[in-house]
């Protein structure tokens, strides 16, 4: 980046900085929300307020449904990676 287009850009600085902050929020929420400790742990809640009556069996299935989902798939990677493929070399 240039001087120029560096000093032109610098008012927009905090919207660029904000919105850094809010991709990797988002980020860390979809990481945690996909890790199978936590929807085990979901799930496990979920069927202790079954058991207590909090919900209903509509919600319970409705629920147990989308937490297994989330178990059986893998959360897809989000944002710009950081690896890349090698560059494949031409034999000359």
């Amino acid at each position: 980046m240039g001087i120029v287009s560096g000093l032109l850009l610098l008012p927009l600085a905090p919207v660029r900085g904000t919105a850094w902050v809010a991709d990797h929020l988002l980020q860390e929420a979809r990481r945690q929300a996909h890790d199978p400790r936590a929807v085990q742990a979901r799930l496990a809640a979920l069927n202790r307020a079954l058991d207590e009556g909090a919900v209903d069996e509509v919600a319970f299935e409705r629920e147990e449904e989308r937490l297994l989902t989330l178990l059986e798939r893998p959360a897809r990677p989000t944002g710009p990676t950081t690896t890349t493929k090698p560059a494949r070399r031409r034999h000359v």
